[in-house]
């Protein structure tokens, strides 16, 4: 934690005194228009332009509007969103936004199965391969979708849009089971990964949002680039639009190695 601490700080102090950042940086974020992908019964994204041309003062003005769901594209679920009484998007602590990174890649059993759920062995195989998880680590699960969007059919499994799409929804997601040995065993920051949500497509009760978000524990949906990633030697910086009282907000997240 301490030398997290002192990277963060040299981070910070970089891009104050516009001094060069030690490390390359990646986007972890899909770009918000109307092909974002929202979930099914979402609001999608929409982008209004107010103005974008010369004035009569002779000077060029570009101005829009935008509205849209919480839930969509690169964003957070807060864990409101799924427990009562706990962090909404702007009572999130900066730091649980903020940490060393670790990248787990099941893309090669997900990608020949769309219903797969990343379960306790893989996180095992993980730290056989690469050391333990560290303690307040924020965890990131590729899949191998990200390849997929914006492509709703291939990425959700539909696209079909609407209460009766929810059915036909078919993408990976992380098993209960193992969302709750990483918050017991790991003390976790924070879970992310890049599909549409962390519970996989068929789920009727969401019990992974839930074991997560009942012990105050947000996750990232959406998130791109992640096959960019190495296993581990990242930090993690997640910001979401800050929402009084949201269940979730778009996010725009980086990875620094």
């Amino acid at each position: 934690m301490k030398k997290f601490k002192i990277i963060f700080f040299l981070l910070i102090s970089s891009l104050i005194y516009g001094q060069d950042i030690k490390g390359e940086i990646i986007d972890l974020t899909h770009t918000f228009s109307e092909e974002s992908v929202y979930w099914v019964t979402a609001k999608e994204f929409r982008l209004e332009e107010v103005a974008n041309g010369k004035t009569d003062a002779g000077f060029y003005y570009s101005a829009n509007n935008f509205s849209t769901a919480e839930h969509g594209g690169t964003h957070i679920d807060a864990p409101i969103h799924f427990a009562e009484n706990k962090h909404t998007v702007d009572q999130i602590p900066l730091e649980n936004l903020i940490g060393i990174g670790v990248k787990i890649d099941v893309s090669e059993k997900a990608l020949k199965n769309p219903d797969y759920l990343i379960s306790l062995e893989d996180l095992k195989n993980w730290e056989t391969n690469n050391g333990s998880i560290p303690n307040n680590s924020i965890v990131l699960f590729e899949t191998g979708f990200g390849k997929f969007y914006p492509n709703a059919k291939k990425y959700l499994g539909t696209e079909n849009r609407g209460p009766g799409a929810i059915k036909e929804l078919h993408f990976p997601g992380l098993s209960p089971e193992a969302a709750i040995w990483l918050i017991e065993n790991r003390k976790i920051k924070a879970v992310g990964l890049d599909t549409a949500s962390i519970d996989y497509g068929q789920s009727t009760n969401f019990a992974t949002h839930v074991a997560l978000m009942t012990q105050n524990v947000p996750a990232f949906e959406n998130v791109a680039n992640l096959e960019q990633l190495p296993a581990t030697g990242f930090q993690v910086i997640a910001l979401p639009m800050k929402i009084k009282g949201g269940s979730g907000a778009p996010l725009r997240i980086i990875a620094i190695y």
